[in-house]
């Protein structure tokens, strides 16, 4: 915690180092909790923190923002900030009326994003990046706190969107976030964790309702809940994600942004490898046939595990494309993805960052009829030799081997 209240800071946005500094008192180191804590403060962004009993475990959720989790803390305020922040972006204070990318997290979004029955495209556009416009609701519009205390928020909100096909869905989101224990981590996905571990983990539960006068169908279109996760991308660090073997169909969607090379994407063994460095644009997704409820990365240098958790439909469902422009099936979409930030055709860059995403079935709802979403986000920062067995015992996968795929 800072004890002083004058501070000198000299900001250097994007890939370059902001400076915190207290005017002799202790240095806020960049990177951390409390520097990005700072940071937002200074713009005038305001947020709600859920802490854990003994201070260590800190997540930060933005209301105005529509409830995302911009960061977390394993370490209190001096601890490592988990989240990625677009410093560049907020501090130039120059809001877009097509997508404010503040980043964070763990967001609240809907799909599909493109297709015939897209929400970021309007009916009859092409759908091409300068049509793309993201949903007031799902970028400046703040969700209304419904209830909070210091584990959990519930946010609520009622809005109204039109598909690409032309179809109305009049819909209530109801989203909570709640702080999990060491405990409720360990018993929910049955691993070892000791106090001498890093350890900060979220739960939210994201539920949409159909508060309109008619039926969802295929016919003209589903929503789905997406949660998408902006988190630091190193050299050192590898994305992994369990697939079924024994399923038919292809295994992973390479080729969102062109094919990713072999040696950035590597599967075997029932286990996909993705290279995360922030250097190379590319974004990969697992249909339902081959997805999990599993996924995760690794950062080597820093020894952290991040463990994301959806739940899944105990039925075979139907998952909405986001893929852009014509589609053979609207309804091939995936249930899990991940995105590695890189430069563009003119060489800028929005970040780097890297992304996992899950999202839910495609909601089929009569009117009053409501989907949830859950979604578990876990860090943990430790030595090898405590995270080797959590690997091992939810992956499947050897921690040796995420660690040296593509160093």
């Amino acid at each position: 915690m800072l004890k002083s209240t004058k501070l000198k800071k000299t900001l250097l946005i994007g890939t370059t180092t902001i400076l915190v500094s207290c005017s002799g008192q202790n240095e806020i180191k960049m990177g951390s909790y409390a520097y990005d804590a700072e940071f937002l403060k200074k713009y005038g962004i305001e947020y709600t923190e859920l802490v854990s009993a003994d201070g260590n475990a800190k997540v930060m959720v933005i209301p105005a923002w529509q409830g995302r989790v911009m960061t977390t803390s394993a370490s209190g305020d001096e601890g490592d900030s988990y989240g990625w922040i677009n410093y560049r972006f907020i501090s130039e204070g120059k809001p877009s009326t097509q997508f404010n990318p503040v980043g964070g997290e763990e967001r609240f979004w809907l799909g599909p994003e493109g297709g015939p029955f897209s929400l970021y495209f309007k009916e009859g556009q092409e759908q091409v990046y300068d049509n793309w416009v993201v949903p007031a609701v799902l970028d400046t519009e703040s969700f209304n706190i419904k209830s909070q205390n210091n584990n959990s928020i519930r946010f609520v909100k009622d809005t109204r969107l039109v598909n690409a096909s032309g179809t109305t869905f009049d819909i209530n989101i109801d989203r909570t976030v709640s702080l999990m224990s060491m405990d409720e981590v360990a018993a929910d996905f049955n691993i070892q964790l000791t106090n001498d571990m890093k350890v900060v983990a979220y739960k939210s539960e994201n539920k949409i309702t159909n508060t309109g006068n008619k039926a969802w169908t295929k016919e003209k279109g589903l929503i789905s809940v997406w949660m998408l996760g902006c988190f630091n991308p190193t050299s050192t660090t590898t994305v992994f994600i369990p697939y079924k073997q024994d399923a038919e169909g292809v295994i992973v969607n390479d080729e969102y942004f062109g094919k990713i090379p072999e040696e950035r994407l590597i599967k075997e063994n029932g286990i996909i490898y993705f290279k995360i460095d922030g250097l190379y644009r590319s974004k990969l997704g697992l249909p339902a046939s081959r997805a999990t409820s599993l996924c995760g990365s690794y950062d080597s240098s820093k020894g952290v595990l991040t463990i994301l958790w959806c739940n899944l439909p105990e039925t075979p469902s139907t998952y909405v494309n986001g893929q852009w422009g014509d589609q053979e099936d609207p309804f091939a979409g995936d249930v899990i993805n991940s995105y590695n930030d890189g430069p563009v055709e003119d060489g800028s860059i929005m970040g780097p960052f890297y992304e996992i995403e899950t999202s839910s079935p495609g909601a089929e709802l009569v009117p009053g009829a409501s989907l949830v979403h859950i979604q578990k986000v876990v860090h943990i920062q430790g030595e090898d030799k405590q995270l080797a067995p959590i690997v091992k015992n939810l992956f499947g996968a050897d921690l040796d081997v995420i660690k040296t795929k593509f160093q």
